[in-house]
């Protein structure tokens, strides 16, 4: 807390990396279908596949570990918005560029992984990680919740991701949903 403000500090860094890297592995599916004409495909496979099913399990492993320790919140709803715009902007932003970017070289592979690295990042950093293929596969939605202006100290004024299967939230709703990370939840019974 500083004196002219709070600063909120996301907490689960590991979470957070491995949930991003969850987010683009349609990308690494994507390479290992393509292939690599430097590195033998036994490798490349591995390696994309290895990129596709660890941060998965690990996100399914988070989901599983929130529901088991019963690690749930209650949230008020001050006003939601519908982010599925963010899902067009990260396939046609991330997947379409590097899905297209040649690979045939040692100097143009290390590129692409620069600036995948910038990317997750990017998405780390700016609390992203909540964008997944995954989520939208199985018929979530995420909502981008903001507390009631009554001063709610549980939410505080962090805003928060809410991946659901509900199709908006009204002001004043509240739900019970398992914690993610500090700012991204899973309603609870979906």
């Amino acid at each position: 807390m500083t004196a002219c403000g709070s600063t909120h500090r996301e907490g689960l860094k590991a979470a957070r990396l491995l949930m991003v890297l969850s987010s683009i592995s349609p990308l690494f599916i994507l390479w290992a279908i393509r292939g690599n004409s430097l590195i033998a495909d036994r490798y490349f496979i591995t390696f994309c596949a290895l990129m596709v099913i660890v941060p998965n399990a690990f996100l399914l492993l988070r989901i599983w570990t929130a529901r088991k320790q019963a690690d749930r919140r209650e949230l008020t709803v001050g006003t939601a918005e519908d982010h599925r715009d963010h899902l067009l902007v990260y396939l046609f932003a991330m997947l379409l560029p590097f899905y297209s970017q040649d690979l045939g070289n040692w100097r143009y592979l290390g590129a692409s992984f620069a600036a995948l690295a910038f990317i997750v990042f990017l998405f780390w950093h700016l609390n992203l990680h909540y964008m997944n293929l995954l989520f939208a596969a199985l018929g979530f939605r995420v909502l981008t919740i903001y507390p009631p202006a009554n001063g709610n100290t549980l939410t505080s004024n962090t805003r928060q991701a809410v991946i659901t299967r509900r199709g908006s939230l009204a002001p004043g709703d509240r739900l019970v949903a398992y914690r993610l990370s500090d700012t991204v939840y899973l309603e609870a019974g979906e």
